[in-house]
């Protein structure tokens, strides 16, 4: 396999880095330089894609059926297209080289935690997402609580095979890209254990107004939160003070929480389905480094977040994700108009 470096610790890379882990880990170790507080973990590069599925013959066999298909199109196609492809993938073996590299930055990450068997998310980093205007934002998977080296390295092989969802192979066909694809670097990160997470904007992503920062939260797992399959925690935070002028409390029945392995929806206790699930100091927090990124960025940010329930305030306080947001331009007529518009735009959220 030569002696290329396929594993970089995330605060080895930055923006410049996303062709070679991909923007969500250049992300990520751009975040890390700034001083963010961003949980440990590494980037397998794109490369470290390339060269599994060249050793293993997996880009010609791909390569090969997409020759054999012709148009990939209608939903029965797509998903046996799909389920094809990723078996190609899945049902490989990673080369020795690369699977000791990617073990042994799992053993040393184990190591920097004081534990064994670290639970990590493995999350896609492909060359499009994360970026302004990707459209592939949000098409590849991410595994969450994944628990020691023989699932990791499973996991590792099922983010690469993301890349031929459905979904992802019906875009580039409508696209007139290559079906076959890009490469996909992946980012591990050990797992926070939220007691809540959730997503802050700079700029309002439903009217544009960017003299605010927006914040939804929920118990639990961020993916409680984006998936918008349940009512959260909304709270309007003033950017210029950084004082809270609305809130909206959703009563939040249904939340994301670890298992043994992985994450599953679970329900809410009574007790704290109609109380706010953060504080007023971590609603700051949050809104102040959100603020400060996109000064330093230059530009509105879409951000992810998660409050660890182990450690104190405000080391407590994780960022996992910053990607330029997106807003219309229109003004918010009122506050009642702003939070009518707050709830509203996350039945919209890709």
């Amino acid at each position: 396999m030569g002696s290329e470096k396929f594993i970089h610790w995330l605060g080895e890379v930055g923006t410049k880095d996303g062709l070679l882990v991909g923007n969500k880990c250049a992300n990520l170790g751009e975040m890390i330089q700034l001083g963010m507080r961003v949980p440990p973990g590494f980037a397998i590069s794109a490369n470290g894609y390339n060269q599994f599925s060249e050793n293993t013959g997996a880009n010609r066999e791909i390569l090969g059926y997409i020759k054999s298909q012709g148009k990939i199109e209608g939903i029965e196609k797509l998903d046996e297209a799909s389920r094809k492809i990723r078996a190609m993938i899945e049902d490989k073996e990673i080369p020795d080289d690369l699977r000791d590299e990617i073990v042994f930055a799992y053993k040393a990450l184990c190591d920097k935690m004081g534990s064994e068997n670290v639970p990590v998310a493995v999350r896609s980093s492909g060359l499009a997402e994360d970026s302004a205007g990707a459209s592939f934002a949000g098409q590849f998977e991410s595994y969450l609580n994944v628990k020691g080296e023989k699932e990791l390295l499973r996991q590792v092989k099922t983010v690469w095979s993301s890349a031929f969802t459905a979904r992802a192979i019906s875009y580039r066909a409508r696209k007139g890209l290559a079906i076959e694809g890009d490469s996909i670097g992946v980012a591990v990160l050990a797992m926070v254990n939220a007691r809540a997470s959730g997503i802050s904007f700079t700029v309002d992503p439903v009217t544009g107004d960017s003299t605010k920062i927006i914040i939804e939260a929920n118990w639990g797992l961020g993916e409680g939160v984006v998936s918008g399959a349940e009512s959260v925690d909304g709270f309007v935070v003033n950017k210029e003070d950084l004082e809270l002028i609305n809130t909206h409390i959703g009563k939040k029945t249904r939340c994301v929480v670890n298992m043994e392995q992985g994450a599953e929806w679970a329900d809410v206790p009574a007790h704290m389905q109609s109380i706010a699930c953060i504080g007023e100091e971590e609603i700051k927090e949050i809104a102040q480094v959100a603020k400060s990124v996109e000064k330093s960025l230059g530009c509105p940010q879409d951000m992810e977040w998660a409050i660890d329930q182990n450690l104190p305030f405000p080391e407590s306080v994780f960022f996992l994700q910053t990607r330029p947001a997106t807003a219309q331009v229109k003004k918010p007529e009122s506050t009642t108009d702003k939070m009518i518009d707050l709830m509203a735009k996350r039945f919209f959220r890709p």
